[in-house]
């Protein structure tokens, strides 16, 4: 941590300047999803196929999370931060400019290693900068570049591929990370590192059954969104019969119920952690099914969108609560990890949509994919809950943190 707080102006540009990270970061992980098949088109492949780009991305999230954090735990976090945003930015660039899907799917892969790591150092970063009883705000303001992604930049982002080509959405994703390069050399200061601990005693954290349990189901329960999300683009234009030119449009709508999702989960979650966490893998399998069966109706399936942000939002917010209760003594590695879950179920959703379209089931039938998914995440997060009430206590598990 910094010695002490910095002056407001140099707060406001240090936080500006990662959430300018944080906002490419969120558009390059689903811009993809509404570029589809114009990819899968220039590429000479299948809309499934061009899905596995999505997977890639996410897996490189999933290995470089818990490995990043890890190897660079006593690293200077404002050069870690300059370090990663390269290397986003050049995956970025590599994306823009590959020939063919193997090689795209690489550069997918090598662009969401820094993912994870970069905005849990870009949060601790900024909670640094200021008194300890405004850290919530700022680690909060540096993840607003996430939801101000999924209202503006990915619905841009698909508009400017459809006028100019998928190949530009990339350049500006690039552009993007040279920018917070850029910013956060001249306007971060440098943070002096807290206690570190130590690898092994965070990995021996991890190993707790409720730590797992929470992963797993943020892995498998999540992934029914990113079933539907992935594919939206020729789903809405093949069977709701949506012109491409208002994709965009659609993908706004998914990031406002995200966003809506954010607000409405924080005193759900203030209330229950549980709760909200069983209450948004129920909302969200019932609303795939509503997407499944009414996707032809334009107007439903929208609206349906709008509910599946909404209970994704709620997904995360209580599953990263939950995590946070969990692992206090283990919060480096826990927090890569939890970006890590989620970017799983990314790639598991994209593989298993991928999957059922490729079997000639349609574009209908990610959302029962969905559906499972969602069910099998309630299971889950439910024999968690079991065994924290006392069916088979987990000592080491609890805190003072209530439910």
């Amino acid at each position: 941590m910094s010695d002490a707080p910095v002056s407001r102006g140099v707060y406001k540009f240090a936080v500006f300047a990662l959430a300018i990270g944080a906002f490419a970061i969120g558009v390059t992980e689903f811009a993809t999803m509404g570029l589809l098949p114009m990819i899968a088109e220039e590429l000479g492949i299948t809309v499934p196929q061009a899905g596995h780009a999505v997977s890639f991305y996410a897996i490189g999230v999933v290995v470089g999370a818990p490995l990043i954090t890890t190897i660079a735990a006593h690293m200077d976090r404002k050069l870690l931060l300059l370090c990663m945003m390269g290397l986003f930015s050049l995956g970025n660039l590599a994306s823009m400019l590959a020939p063919t899907a193997g090689l795209f799917n690489i550069a997918r892969f090598v662009s969401g290693l820094p993912h994870g790591a970069y905005l849990g150092i870009g949060a601790v970063v900024a909670a640094s900068l200021v008194p300890a009883n405004r850290r919530g705000r700022a680690m909060s303001r540096v993840m607003l570049g996430l939801t101000i992604a999924n209202i503006f930049g990915v619905p841009f982002a698909a508009a400017l591929g459809n006028m100019f080509g998928w190949r530009s959405a990339y350049a500006l994703v690039a552009a993007l990370g040279m920018l917070t390069v850029i910013m956060v050399a001249v306007g971060v200061p440098r943070v002096k590192l807290g206690a570190v601990p130590s690898a092994r005693g965070e990995i021996k954290a991890l190993g707790r059954v409720q730590i797992i349990l929470t992963l797993v189901a943020g892995s498998v329960g999540f992934g029914g969104m990113f079933a539907v999300y992935t594919y939206i683009t020729p789903t809405m234009t093949d069977v709701a019969g949506v012109p491409s030119v208002a994709i965009p449009w659609v993908l706004a709508v998914y990031g406002l119920g995200m966003t809506a999702g954010s607000l409405i989960a924080g005193p759900l979650v203030d209330k229950s952690i549980e709760r909200s966490a069983t209450g948004g893998m129920i909302l969200s399998a019932l609303v795939l099914a509503a997407f499944g069966a009414f996707t032809q109706i334009a107007a439903i399936a929208i609206i349906a969108l709008f509910l599946i942000g909404i209970s994704g939002s709620m997904i995360t917010t209580a599953l990263q609560m939950r995590l946070f209760r969990e692992s206090h003594d283990a919060p480096s590695l826990s927090a890569a990890m939890n970006h890590a879950a989620f970017n799983l179920a990314n790639a598991l959703g994209a593989w298993l949509g991928g999957i059922v379209i490729t079997a000639g089931l349609g574009y209908r039938a990610p959302a029962w994919v969905g559906v499972g998914l969602c069910v099998s995440g309630l299971i889950v997060i439910s024999v968690a809950i079991f065994l924290r009430r006392g069916g088979s206590p987990d000592p080491s598990s609890r805190t003072s943190v209530e439910t």
